[in-house]
């Protein structure tokens, strides 16, 4: 990692920018174990030392609020296009981008049960828009019981919002984060016209 490239602490350390201290040396204390040079499965001396590093920087009062301040200038400048480009669009589809949401979520369960939380910064980025307005839609889903706040301050798909995600079948993907399900193609329909009487 270069030297000026900017690291997020708290993506690092899997927990929200408004942490308190307490939550901040709980997460460190597991995520230093599983991360030590010594351990046997993920042991990883560079993801190690950014740890300790962040860990140091957001548990000291002036180290964090000086960190503070450049996060949210390196927030800025990244957002700043998303959020003119977004004031442009006028109307926004609200539906699909709860949708979009909520399907992160329900990856990230089905991918990692010990860590499936995900802060507003990384849902943003994933969805494409700015964090301020990511909040609204994230309300919407809590007040609804689809997602609840973990001890970190991370968010995670609760099991109604899995049945939701189920009810409406909806899929995440690399190229689109949210499509529908592709109905399946009538094997018949590949068959010559030949093939498909002798078969009747």
């Amino acid at each position: 990692m270069g030297g000026d490239a900017f690291v997020d602490y708290y993506e690092l350390l899997q927990v929200s920018t408004t942490a308190n201290e307490d939550t901040i040396h709980r997460v460190f204390r597991h995520l230093a174990k599983k991360y030590h040079p010594d351990a046997p499965d993920h042991g990883n001396a560079e993801t190690f030392n950014l740890l300790v590093e962040g860990h140091r920087t957001l548990t000291n009062v002036e180290a964090r609020a000086a960190y503070d301040a450049k996060y949210q200038q390196y927030w800025d400048r990244s957002w700043k296009l998303a959020s003119e480009a977004s004031d442009a669009q006028g109307l926004v589809d609200d539906v699909g981008i709860r949708e979009r949401l909520l399907s992160l979520f329900y990856v990230q369960r089905r991918r990692s049960m010990r860590n499936p939380g995900m802060g507003e910064m990384d849902l943003a980025r994933l969805v494409g828009m700015p964090p301020e307005h990511v909040e609204f839609h994230l309300w919407y889903l809590r007040e609804k019981g689809w997602i609840m706040r973990l001890e970190s301050g991370l968010f995670a798909i609760t099991a109604e919002g899995v049945d939701q995600v189920e009810r409406h079948r909806l899929r995440v993907t690399p190229e689109r984060l949210i499509e529908t399900r592709v109905p399946q193609a009538d094997p018949a329909a590949d068959k010559p016209a030949g093939s498909r009487k002798a078969a009747g």
